[in-house]
């Protein structure tokens, strides 16, 4: 049976677009076939591809992986594809930190090589489900691997919450929104917001205050069993519900956002087995300077 791969391209950039048909050719030379977006056909050169498909839930149907050629935007983008088929995502970073990546742009011909091989790791990472509801309606059902916020609309606005766990209420505050982040997501905007570092393989959900005014808004880290609830004030201001910055709901005053871990995992593909310590240290530059290491006996 012919093996196929999912094509995602960050085309904005001259470099990416050269890239990706470097990338197709080699796959295409080893007997993958390749798909790509119909959205990103127009901006990719024509042997870039075998298949033009569009996006949505069968664009990734049947297919080994879905391989990303961009940033960690590009790869969240793609995630969505890759979680309908239920296949793993390879991102090989040609942005900035490229967290979520696999491999480094240094790598990519490693990393082509070990498409073609069928070698490579794949980590299982926590995603979460976000229900938006209002007087008991939904408004909207969607899902994140990094994060859900709610954050205020209107910049000059303070958005008022309460913030609750396992069905009690924690805390009440203005502030600019509330991040609810996976482990995972622990070192994208949750981090911009002061929450803390949690290594991949713990199973817990963070609730993350942005720019709170209150004495006890702090980071929170609760079980994965958790049920996280952010209530908007019903005489406040409109919110704006956001997953993963992919996927935006408008909030009204009264609104209730609800998130709990997903069921089903979001599969990561690394070209390495490496520690995520050391992924830390390399992505963030962190200064380890002095080190020695276990004391030997």
């Amino acid at each position: 049976m012919t093996r196929e791969v999912l094509l995602v391209v960050h085309t904005g950039r001259e470099h990416n677009v050269r890239t990706a048909e470097k990338v197709a050719s080699q796959l295409i030379g080893a007997g993958l076939r390749v798909r790509v977006l119909a959205e990103e056909e127009s901006e990719l050169v024509p042997n870039c591809y075998t298949t033009v498909v569009a996006p949505g839930a069968q664009a990734a149907a049947g297919t080994e992986l879905v391989l990303v050629l961009g940033g960690d935007g590009t790869l969240l983008r793609a995630a969505e594809l890759a979680r309908l088929a239920d296949v793993p995502v390879f991102g090989v970073n040609l942005g900035r930190v490229g967290f979520l990546a696999g491999a480094d742009s240094d790598a990519l011909d490693e990393a082509v090589a070990a498409v073609v091989a069928g070698r490579y790791h794949v980590e299982e990472r926590m995603t979460v489900e976000v229900t938006a509801k209002l007087d008991g309606q939904v408004l909207a059902q969607t899902w994140a691997l990094n994060e859900a916020s709610v954050e205020k609309s209107s910049r000059e606005r303070i958005l008022d919450v309460v913030v609750e766990v396992d069905g009690h209420p924690v805390s009440a505050f203005g502030c600019d929104g509330v991040l609810c982040s996976t482990p995972t997501g622990s070192t994208a905007y949750a981090f911009s917001a002061g929450g803390p570092v949690v290594w991949p393989e713990v199973q817990a959900l963070l609730v993350v205050p942005s720019n709170a005014h209150a004495l006890f808004a702090r980071p929170l880290v609760v079980s994965r069993e958790s049920l996280v609830a952010v209530e908007i004030d019903q005489s406040g201001h409109h919110a704006v519900l956001s997953c993963d910055g992919q996927r935006h709901f408008d909030l009204p005053p009264g609104a209730r956002v609800e998130v709990v871990a997903g069921d089903s995992p979001l599969r990561l593909v690394r070209l390495h087995d490496t520690a995520f310590t050391d992924r830390l240290v390399h992505k963030f530059e962190l200064p380890v300077q002095g080190w020695r290491g276990p004391a030997t006996r």
